[in-house]
């Protein structure tokens, strides 16, 4: 019995791939190639009225009879006979057409094409009219994403049941330019049923090949129908080792509740430990979305422990007693009809440890109106309003850290029991509210453009926290039991620009801003001149004008293009508080854009003042579509230097400061900006600020490059030499990134990625595989080991699978656009 299924399957196989050449790659032929696409193809795809009235027929053929109501067509040797009726085409070497039922028979490189842009074909196909029922012999038919059914037999029950025998289903092409090829993956079964109402293809005794291999027998199986864009069922599974979870395997199903809403249920099962359960929950109202995430498990912590005292950590380690674990990521936006939107973000963790322990997919996601960074949480709520001539924006959040505490930096972040020591959270502000706020008239001012703002902040912290957010001059020596320090903030602007261009194409843009500060602070350390609570106010006041010449010379090879700046300005001198916590300027990047900006900080506790002149310029030459190379250098020079923007160097035993922002002396860091793109395949640039010895303090530079159809490769580097004095607490880094794939033979090719700490001379993140990829199957297989020093899971080896498929999705779980 299964020596004569075989000789069938056999049998069966090379008569269907002979079908499936002769119907699914005749369209890469010739003028044939239209059939390709019938959506876009004139054949394919009726218009809405053929001019033929109900019931009519048109028919194109080498010979034609007519006898009752059976019409008969012929091609006699030439082009196929052609007939259209009811919005129906038909194609065949010959065909009976029945006028008084629409029922036809057609043989010979059959093809149909219904009303709705469906195309079968075909050797010999019988029908209705509405093509409702029908019987086909090598019968084959490709969907609109590329997928091809094809079966020896095919018969159509009703509108919506299709009955195949001796079929196979690939979502991969199964011809090149070199006629037909073998799909990369495939599903061969005896009998296949399409039921478009459950919008489902379900298999008997199916076979799962890959590149024509069989891999996996089932006497049943199911998936959605290729048209359907989003149907509950199981998604790609993700197997993965940890030395810490053993093997584990992540199994995704997805429930569909309605095209609007739907469930991700995706526990991970693993061998050395009790299983992580991840619930995704995603609805879309009429006029918002929520998308819910979240895990749980209740397990004994694990990894990164020196259980026997040898100072020998390992990451497979269980300890302590089991519990309650769990995390929760969610955010919703909401925008209805008129000028306001509002919307959420609830990002919360049981364990600063979990993310990593388990592996969980893409925690620090930018959702809502601001983000958490790397490795912190945030939870929000905001509302916006904007008009064409306003914006306010109204917001509370508060923030969750993950960060290991940099005071433990000399001891691997551990403290004297081995544990890692993690950021205080209690350190961390609540903000409520911050108010931010623009207005600009609708007319012009003066002439000019004005444009008024406004800004609103109050932080509340428990804890206690010195430099960088107060000044180190009125930081005690003894800070424990001191309560945090809160702050309250109002901020109003005012700023008048107005454009000349003289006939020379000179650029004149004078402007005028104007700011003011009110501050009211609590709970300041307790010391000499210093009371706990203060109020003050801070004005600047500025004046100047911004000078541009922009420069064009066209030549036969290239184009020549130079834009000087020059920014003239005087302010009275800056009131820099010792008091004021400098919260929101704590981080600058002077670049191309921020140098002539009056206020170049990214928040408002910092404040420049006094006369100063910015000069920079940028030279840029392009000699093809897509080629170019530009160079950006520029320099502001102020009459005074402002010490009250260094902080103390956390290395000093001394109370030695520095200038973290580069603005601390007269002459500011050069800012030197550049790309390079020598062809459409290689892009690179760079951005570096460097100081008035010719130190770089920072830089950045990356190079992407691609070569061939599908090899590509990525190189980056950072570093910043900030801090000039080496020790545990030094910020000072330096990391080169590279990623990159290598195709080796046909499909098959490498991959690699990683990141080196110069710094600390090691590999703190690596990955290398070996992959497959082609129209529709992308397999990677390969070794990774996560070296991080901040990593709060300490060091991790193993082996990752990562798998996409097309129709059935991938890994990363692409499940569709709800509506």
């Amino acid at each position: 019995m299964q020596g004569d299924r075989d000789r069938r399957s056999k049998a069966f196989r090379a008569r269907l791939l002979a079908g499936a050449a002769l119907f699914v790659c005749v369209p890469f032929a010739g003028e044939a190639l239209a059939q390709a696409e019938p959506q876009s193809a004139p054949s394919a795809t009726p218009p809405v009225s053929d001019g033929l009235s109900k019931g009519a027929v048109y028919v194109d053929a080498g010979s034609a009879t007519r006898t009752g109501d059976v019409i008969t067509a012929d091609s006699n040797g030439g082009d196929r006979v052609y007939l259209r009726a009811d919005g129906n085409v038909l194609r065949g070497d010959n065909l009976a057409y029945d006028l008084s039922n629409g029922a036809a028979t057609v043989s010979g490189q059959v093809e149909a094409i219904s009303s709705d842009g469906t195309v079968v074909y075909a050797s010999h196909l019988e029908t209705d009219r509405e093509m409702k029922a029908a019987i086909a012999v090598d019968f084959a038919t490709r969907f609109e994403n590329g997928a091809s059914l094809m079966a020896a037999t095919a018969v159509r029950r009703s509108q919506n049941v299709n009955e195949l025998n001796y079929a196979i289903f690939t979502p991969c092409p199964i011809c090149d330019a070199n006629g037909p090829k073998t799909p990369s993956i495939s599903i061969q079964a005896e009998k296949v049923v399409q039921d478009e109402a459950l919008h489902a293809v379900i298999y008997r005794n199916a076979v799962f090949r890959i590149g024509g291999f069989p891999i996996f027998y089932t006497p049943i199986f199911a998936h959605p129908d290729p048209t359907v864009e989003r149907a509950s069922g199981l998604l790609v599974p993700i197997i993965n080792y940890d030395e810490g979870r053993g093997v584990s395997v992540e199994l995704p199903y997805l429930h569909v509740v309605s095209p609007s809403e739907d469930w991700l249920i995706s526990p991970q099962i693993n061998s050395e430990v009790a299983p992580l359960l991840n619930l995704q929950w995603r609805r879309r109202f009429a006029n918002g979305s929520i998308i819910a995430r979240g895990g749980y498990t209740y397990e004994r912590n694990f990894g990164d422990f020196d259980l026997d005292g040898d100072g020998d950590y390992e990451s497979n380690v269980r300890y302590g007693d089991k519990e309650h674990r769990s995390y929760l990521l969610s955010h919703g936006e909401f925008d209805p009809d008129g000028p306001w939107r509002f919307g959420f973000t609830a990002e919360r963790t049981s364990d600063k440890t979990l993310f990593d322990r388990y592996d969980v997919r893409d925690p620090y996601q930018d959702n809502g109106l601001y983000y958490g960074d790397r490795r912190r949480l945030i939870s929000q709520i905001y509302a916006e309003r904007q008009t064409d001539r306003s914006y306010v924006s109204v917001a509370a959040f508060s923030i969750q850290s993950l960060r290991l505490d940099n005071d433990f930096a000399d001891t691997d972040f551990r403290d004297a029991d081995g544990f890692k020591v993690f950021e205080d959270d209690d350190t961390l502000p609540l903000v409520a509210p911050l108010i931010d706020a623009r207005w600009e008239p609708a007319g012009s001012v003066f002439g000019g453009r004005l444009r008024v703002k406004g800004s609103a902040v109050s932080l509340y912290r428990d804890s206690f926290i010195g430099a960088p957010i107060l000044n180190p001059d009125i930081v005690p020596e003894v800070t424990t039991g001191l309560s945090g320090v809160d702050s309250r903030r109002i901020t109003g602007q005012v700023e008048w620009r107005r454009v000349f261009i003289t006939p020379n194409g000179l650029r004149i843009e004078p402007f005028v801003d104007t700011r003011v500060d009110l501050y009211s602070l609590s709970d300041l350390p307790p010391m000499m001149g210093v009371e706990s609570d203060e109020t003050l106010s801070r004005t600047r006041a500025s004046g100047g004008v911004d000078l541009s010449y922009p420069l064009i010379k066209r030549t036969q090879r290239a184009d020549l293009i130079l834009e000087p700046v020059v920014q003239l300005s005087i302010s009275n001198k800056a009131d820099i508080d010792p008091r004021i916590p400098n919260e929101d300027s704590q981080a600058i990047e002077l670049d191309e854009s921020s140098l002539f900006r009056m206020d170049r900080f990214s928040g408002y506790d910092l404040v420049e003042g006094g006369a100063r002149v910015t000069a920079g310029g940028r030279a840029t030459i392009r000699w093809s579509e897509g080629r170019s190379a530009s160079l950006f250098v520029g320099r502001s020079y102020r009459a005074d230097d402002e010490d009250a923007f260094r902080t103390t160097i956390p290395d000093s035993t001394t109370g030695q400061l520095y200038d973290p922002t580069g603005l601390a002396s007269s002459a500011s860091d050069w800012v030197v900006q550049g790309s390079f793109s020598p062809s459409d395949r290689i892009r690179s640039w760079v951005h570096a600020t460097v100081d008035g010895s010719g130190d770089v303090r920072r830089a950045e530079a990356a190079v992407d490059g691609r070569w061939g159809r599908r090899n590509l490769a990525s190189v980056s580097y950072i570093v910043d030499r900030s801090n000039p004095l080496e020790g545990d607490q030094n910020r000072n880094y330096e990391f080169v990134q590279l990623s990159g794939q290598q195709f080796v033979y046909g499909d098959w090719g490498v991959s690699v990625s990683g990141i080196a700490d110069l710094e600390r001379d090691v590999i703190t993140r690596q990955e290398v595989g070996l992959l497959f990829d082609d129209d529709c199957l992308r397999v990677e297989v390969g070794y990774r080991r996560d070296n991080t020093r901040v990593r709060a899971s300490g060091p991790s080896d193993g082996v990752y699978v990562r798998l996409n498929l097309a129709t059935f999705g991938g890994s990363g779980y692409g499940q569709g656009e709800m509506r």
